[in-house]
């Protein structure tokens, strides 16, 4: 399923979990350096659009589109892989937990690349499952969607990126796949996983099994024997990453 079909069908509730967490949106201003106008690609409802900066959105879903708050930057129904704008059009472009979405990823950052003179991404390098207790443990179907897709290190390659490690904070206010790591009973919350779109692409089965064992686990404290070595962590390192070229 597309990007704009997946949220379309899941986005309706997604402002409930998913804020500006201010530690990371300060990590990613900055990256953006001293750039007035930006390109928000894949922009949702508005989270991390800089306030101070003259910003373009683009969003493919309709639903999405819809939640961007009064006063939010004016926003183009588009895809990442075929941008309404001419080269060079902006000081900087940014996209946001997206590209994991985009039909073609390296398309999509070249795009990106041709609007603008800088491009900065958030995106998880997942080629690591066992990095994160989550996808180790409960859902291994985590994997199978990865398959066929390009690397974090080959989408920096495909536009001269570096790669900055972006920490997970214990109490993140923006409630993305990881950000639970160290209150593992969030994702027993139905709400909270309606805002992940990785519980819908990997079906209701999966989603139960794990949820169902994950619940099991809490209550019996084997998920904290297992664990212990995050519960007096203030941050993670879960491959999360800036890409910025």
């Amino acid at each position: 399923m597309s990007g704009a079909r997946l949220y379309d069908t899941i986005g309706a509730t997604y402002t409930v979990t998913r804020r500006t967490e201010p530690r990371i949106a300060e990590q990613f201003w900055a990256a953006l350096g001293d750039a007035r106008t930006v390109l928000n690609v894949g922009a949702g409802t508005g989270s991390y659009e800089p306030s101070d900066r003259d910003v373009i959105a683009v969003e493919p879903s309709v639903v999405m589109r819809a939640q961007r708050p009064a006063g939010a930057a004016p926003c183009v129904a588009a895809t990442a892989e075929s941008l309404p704008f001419q080269d060079q059009s902006f000081d900087a472009a940014m996209a946001f937990s997206t590209i994991h979405h985009w039909h073609d990823p390296i398309a999509g950052l070249r795009e990106l690349r041709r609007v603008a003179r800088r491009v900065v991404v958030f995106a998880g390098d997942t080629g690591d499952p066992g990095r994160f207790w989550l996808t180790r443990d409960y859902l291994p179907e985590f994997a199978d969607l990865q398959a066929g897709r390009p690397s974090l290190t080959e989408l920096a390659r495909a536009i001269g990126a570096r790669m900055e490690p972006v920490l997970v904070p214990w109490d993140c206010a923006d409630g993305f796949f990881e950000a639970y790591w160290r209150r593992p009973e969030a994702y027993l919350d139905e709400n909270v996983r309606r805002g992940i779109s990785v519980w819908a692409s990997v079906g209701p089965d999966a989603e139960r099994r794990a949820v169902h064992r994950l619940h099991a686990d809490l209550a019996s404290g084997r998920w904290a024997e297992r664990n212990r070595d995050l519960l007096d962590l203030e941050a993670a390192e879960l491959g999360l990453r800036l890409l910025v070229a």
